[in-house]
């Protein structure tokens, strides 16, 4: 199979930390509400997660704590590489995150990825505004934007290299050509996996990309 598009996670996968919003709860001193909140939304009702986070945890406070940890999210061993493959294979490439939009923007302009999906926090005036969710969690949403990219852009999901480390990737793995499981603690991702990375070091997934 000739692969002609790489879909990839953001978080665990490219940039180091599993849940970059309970980081920002850190950063915000909200951590323990938004933990809370997580274990009662995430699961079954993102969109109110996100409305009793954003808007009424959030909204108004001043940004630069949520800025700081985007500019400090340090990137997995081997990135680099891993890109500089992908344009060698003249694969196109895009990251589809439930994280943070401003992560996945900092890690294309640094490594030229060609499409981003991900979640956006509204700064305006310095202040936290509001939030656009491109990338709502779901078990079918990823899929769904691989989908959509696809027909978009005329390439068939055979054709289709996903790399991911959790649940929310299973959707995903099921319809693309190869399903690569990078560093996950999830046993049942692994389970539907073509081939699973036990590593922290994005080299180790390269030997795997063109077979």
């Amino acid at each position: 199979m000739k692969y002609k598009l790489i879909c990839l996670d953001a978080d665990g996968v490219l940039v180091k930390g599993k849940n970059f919003w309970l980081d920002a709860h850190k950063a915000f001193g909200t951590y323990e509400k938004g933990r809370a909140l997580t274990e009662k939304y995430l699961y079954n009702d993102y969109d109110k997660l996100a409305q009793e986070v954003v808007y009424k945890l959030w909204k108004g406070r001043d940004a630069k704590p949520f800025l700081d940890l985007v500019n400090s999210r340090e990137y997995i061993k081997g990135i680099k590489e891993l890109f500089d493959f992908i344009r060698k294979k003249n694969w196109i490439s895009a990251i589809i995150s439930g994280g943070s939009y401003a992560v996945a923007k900092r890690v294309q302009k640094d490594f030229r990825v060609d499409y981003v999906f991900a979640n956006e926090l509204i700064i305006k005036d310095g202040k936290v505004e509001g939030y656009d969710p491109e990338v709502n969690v779901g078990k079918e949403e990823k899929a769904e934007i691989i989908k959509d990219l696809c027909k978009k852009i005329g390439v068939n999901l055979k054709q289709v290299i996903y790399i991911g480390d959790t649940d929310f990737d299973i959707a995903a793995f099921k319809i693309v050509g190869k399903a690569i499981a990078f560093n996950a603690e999830s046993e049942e991702l692994k389970k539907h996996a073509r081939v699973v990375v036990n590593s922290n070091d994005l080299k180790d997934v390269l030997p795997y990309l063109d077979t």
